[in-house]
C-alpha cells in the first residue's frame, strides 16, 4: 500500500507541510502522537508528529523541517506522488482532559506540534495561552490557525523583527508575574527552550509537560535508540512518551544524545541526498 500526498504547502524556505492520504492512521490519530514513515524502497524510517488529521476526509498532516538527507529527499516529493510508508498511530496522546486554563509553548518547528495539542485543549473548552518562538519574522507558521484556537496568541522572534523581541520564557514568566494561573504549561521545541521552560515553571509547583522526540528507528521500543532518563529511571520516548513531566528529565543526558548522531548525518549529507532515479509511483 502507498500513501498519496493529497496537498503539500511551503510555509517558510526551510520548512514546508505535507497532507497524506492514510484513512487507518486518521481513524484513531490523536494530539501528541507520531507517525514513521518512509519515502521509498531506498528511505530510512524517520518519525514526525502528528500537526493534524481529518477524520472524514481520512487524511494526516505532517510539518516537516529541512534538516538532513531524508528531509531533503522528502521536499522532493510532489503533491500528487506516493510514500511507501506511513505508519501510526504510534505513542501516547497526550492527556487533555480536565485542564482549564493552559499554556501552549512552541518553540521553532514544535509550533507545528503545539497546534494540535492547543486546537483540542481549545475544542474542549479550556483557557488556552499560546507562546511561540521563531528566530526572525521570516520563519513564523501556523500565526492563522493559531489565533483560531487560542484565547491568547503571543509570538516572540529573537531579533523583535515582528515587533515582539524575546523568547518564550520571558513572555511566561511575565504572565505569571502578572498573576495568571495555569493549571498546566505544555511546551514543544528545542531541547533547550523546554529545559528553561521548566526552570520557570518549576518553582511556581506549576505542571509542565513536555514532548520528547530523540532519534527513533522502529518506533516499538525494541531498539532503544530514543531512551531517555525521566525521574532516574530509563524510558522509551516511542512507547512511553513522546510526552513526560519536564520536571523529572535528565535534562544534560538528553542534550548529551541529541548531538550523537550529527557527524553521521553530515556525512549522509555531504554523500547527496538527491531523489533522481527512485521510483515513487503508487503501485
Amino acid at each position: 500500500m502507498a500513501y498519496k500526498i493529497v496537498r503539500k504547502e511551503v510555509l517558510n524556505p526551510q520548512i514546508f507541510l505535507m497532507e497524506v492520504e492514510a484513512p487507518l492512521v486518521a481513524r484513531k490519530a490523536e494530539p501528541g502522537q507520531f507517525i514513521i514513515l518512509r519515502i521509498d524502497e531506498y528511505g530510512e524510517r524517520v518519525p514526525f508528529t502528528v500537526a493534524d488529521f481529518d477524520r472524514e476526509k481520512g487524511t494526516v498532516t505532517i510539518i516537516v523541517q529541512i534538516v538532513g538527507k531524508t528531509t531533503r529527499d522528502l521536499a522532493q516529493v510532489e503533491e500528487g506522488e506516493y510514500l511507501l510508508d506511513f505508519a501510526g498511530p504510534l505513542g501516547m496522546p497526550t492527556p487533555l482532559e480536565g485542564i482549564k486554563k493552559v499554556a501552549v509553548i512552541g518553540g521553532g518547528l514544535g509550533t507545528a506540534i503545539a497546534y494540535p495539542q492547543a486546537k483540542k485543549l481549545h475544542s474542549l473548552g479550556a483557557d488556552v495561552t499560546v507562546i511561540t518562538g521563531f528566530r526572525d519574522k521570516s520563519l513564523i507558521i501556523l500565526e492563522d490557525e493559531l489565533k483560531a484556537v487560542s484565547d491568547k496568541l503571543i509570538i516572540t522572534t529573537d531579533d523583535g523583527s515582528n515587533g515582539v523581541k524575546g523568547f518564550v520564557t520571558e513572555r511566561l514568566q511575565e504572565l505569571i508575574d502578572a498573576g495568571e494561573k495555569f493549571d498546566e504549561v505544555i511546551a514543544i521545541g528545542p531541547l533547550i527552550m523546554m529545559k528553561n521552560v521548566c526552570k520557570v515553571t518549576e518553582p511556581y509547583g506549576i505542571k509542565t509537560t513536555v514532548s520528547m522526540n530523540p532519534v527513533m528507528i522502529d518506533g516499538t521500543g525494541m531498539c532503544g535508540g530514543c531512551r531517555i532518563i525521566v525521574g532516574g529511571e530509563t524510558k522509551f520516548a516511542c512507547v512511553d512518551g513522546p510526552d513526560f513531566d519536564g520536571h523529572k528529565i535528565d535534562w544534560d543526558s538528553a542534550m548529551k544524545r541529541g548531538r550523537m548522531f550529527r557527524e553521521y548525518e553530515q556525512r549522509s549529507c555531504d554523500e547527496g541526498h538527491c531523489r533522481i532515479g527512485r521510483s515513487n509511483s503508487n503501485a
